[in-house]
């Protein structure tokens, strides 16, 4: 039973992940043409998509070590995606409430990962 908790538990933390790195990616089509704009949606788009990516990496990881390595780099990048959703939403005011949705949901999916990470150091420690 507890295996497919586990595997219910990954494919929605996916899920989760993927959907919010299309959300992210309509916000960026809609910002303006300018260019400090373009820099701060490339970087919003790396870091986001980069959550789900390393999450996915972590499922072939080759020890538990190297899980927990890819499960830290999803959590850094969920860190800095909250910077730059941050410093979008003062640079694009009238998408505020959709950046403090993202943010949200960004805050959430940082604080499962470092709970998984943490459980899972505490389990290395057995």
């Amino acid at each position: 039973m507890r295996a497919n908790n586990n595997e219910d538990f990954r494919r929605k933390l996916i899920s989760r992940t993927f959907v919010l790195a299309k959300k992210v990616i309509h916000l960026v089509d809609k910002s303006p043409n300018k260019r400090s704009a373009w820099v701060i949606s490339d970087q919003l788009i790396r870091a986001t998509t980069s959550i789900g990516a390393n999450i996915i990496e972590a499922q072939a990881a080759s020890s538990k070590k190297d899980f927990i390595n890819f499960l830290n780099h999803a959590l850094k990048s969920g860190n800095e995606t909250k910077f730059w959703l941050s410093l979008a939403k003062e640079i694009m005011p009238e998408t505020a409430d959709q950046i403090s949705d993202l943010l949200k949901e960004v805050g959430e999916l940082t604080k499962i990962l470092g709970s998984s990470i943490s459980t899972l150091k505490g389990k290395n420690k057995l």
